[in-house]
């Protein structure tokens, strides 16, 4: 069950961000959502994933967005923590492909939602991949 509840959330998020559907994005992302990994920060909060939301999609920065593979970790009622890859391609040309870790919980409103992320080093996705990849 959570399995679908995974992708069925991975296809949200690819669909409201290439509509640049902000309010409807940031339905997906719990206020209470931490990322880590990500260089020169310690951890990435709501307010600044919503800031850097409204910014990419306002200034028509992001292209598309895409999720390949998933790799469920944990599968229990009420949670699920999965790893993927996250392809985001800039209007510029630029794309960044990246391995991370989510975990989605089920609140109290009953939507599932990403409380957690974690991008992925070079070293641990290389890993991974030689395992089997996602």
């Amino acid at each position: 069950m959570e399995s679908k509840v995974a992708q069925t959330w991975l296809q949200a998020m690819a669909a409201t961000a290439n509509a640049k559907d902000y309010e409807a994005h940031m339905d997906l992302i719990s206020k209470n959502v931490k990322v880590f990994g990500i260089p020169d920060f310690d951890v990435i909060t709501y307010d600044a994933w919503a800031a850097q939301c409204r910014h990419e999609f306002g200034q028509n920065i992001l292209k598309q967005v895409s999720y390949e593979g998933m790799k469920v970790l944990v599968n229990m009622p009420g949670r699920v923590m999965f790893k993927t890859m996250e392809t985001i391609e800039a209007t510029d040309g630029t794309v960044n492909t990246m391995a991370v870790e989510i975990v989605l919980e089920k609140e109290t409103d009953g939507k599932w939602r990403v409380t957690q992320e974690r991008i992925l080093s070079p070293e641990e996705t290389a890993l991974d991949q030689n395992r089997g990849g996602y």
